[in-house]
């Protein structure tokens, strides 16, 4: 059998297992939290308003960096992803007691 064959293959046997994790991740978070839509979204790695920092763990990983301030009424964190320079970040997200309120996205 020829090289290309073996190469053909090895792509279908990644996809697949790619695909297999896929379903599995999928049954995770429906078991976690129960909502097609919520679902979905973390698995488009999106965020939203409202969103919590479980479901923003599981959309988008760990952040770089977080930058926090502890309020009398309430704890204020900036989560910092994509770097692109000495402390600057394409992406900050920000959380107030645990809830996405707002992002700032370059």
């Amino acid at each position: 059998m020829g090289f290309v064959f073996w190469i053909i293959v090895i792509i279908g046997v990644i996809s697949f297992i790619n695909y297999k994790r896929q379903q599995a991740r999928r049954a995770q978070l429906m078991e976690k939290y129960g909502d097609e839509k919520i679902v979905d979204m973390i698995m488009k790695k999106q965020f939203w308003q409202g969103q919590t920092t479980e479901q923003l763990l599981d959309s988008l990983g760990r952040p770089l960096d977080v930058d926090q301030k502890v309020l009398k009424t309430k704890i204020k964190e900036i989560w910092k992803y994509h770097e692109t320079g000495k402390n600057r970040y394409a992406l900050k997200i920000i959380l107030e007691n645990n809830e996405v309120v707002g992002w700032d996205q370059k």
